[in-house]
């Protein structure tokens, strides 16, 4: 064989692997946001804000699953917060998604995910260390942000595809903080519903 049919021959055989690789996961639509925090636990600073509400499509309750991570991509802090349809939750990030975290450390900076998932059979929003079960079009999130000179700014949440492996990793660290943390490790749900 000719080293152009081979190149031709192996491009193919990895372009077939990266396809059968990327069929294997699944995404769920809307199901994800994305938020940060900055100048969180800062004396003399106003105190950010996460806001959640159920859009009602699903026709019910759901459930907004939380993982709170620290600038070094460590989950710090997750839960799972029923939001009735039309329902509105408010988060403090120091006193709801900060204040208890699983290595005890005071977090200033680090980032948010929120995934719409459905209740469980009891219709309560357990801790997600299990099976998570996405719900599309489900939370809307918006958070305020502490700038520099104590300036506040607010923004809707960011899209982020959800995929299996991530939906994976999520319910794994929050397992793990669970396991070790000894009810370290878990957020609170703010007030609202």
């Amino acid at each position: 064989m000719s080293k152009l049919t081979k190149l031709v021959v192996c491009m193919f055989a990895v372009t077939l692997c990266a396809g059968a690789a990327f069929a294997a996961t699944t995404t769920y639509t809307d199901t994800m946001k994305v938020e940060y925090f900055i100048n969180a636990n800062t004396s003399g600073d106003s105190v950010a804000v996460l806001q959640l509400t159920n859009t009602g499509y699903s026709g019910g309750n759901i459930c907004a699953d939380v993982f709170v991570f620290d600038p070094e991509q460590e989950m710090q802090e997750c839960c799972s917060c029923l939001i009735s349809p039309n329902g509105l939750r408010t988060l403090s990030v120091n006193k709801d998604l900060t204040a208890n975290t699983l290595t005890h450390d005071t977090l200033t900076t680090g980032s948010i995910r929120v995934v719409s998932a459905a209740v469980n059979g009891s219709g309560a929003c357990p801790l997600p260390t299990t099976e998570i079960s996405p719900v599309s079009y489900g939370v809307r999130s918006w958070a305020t942000h502490i700038q520099t000179g104590n300036h506040i700014t607010e923004t809707d949440s960011q899209d982020a595809p959800l995929s299996s492996s991530e939906l994976g990793a999520l319910q794994n660290g929050c397992y793990a903080i669970n396991l070790v943390g000894s009810g370290s490790g878990v957020c609170s749900c703010g007030t609202g519903d």
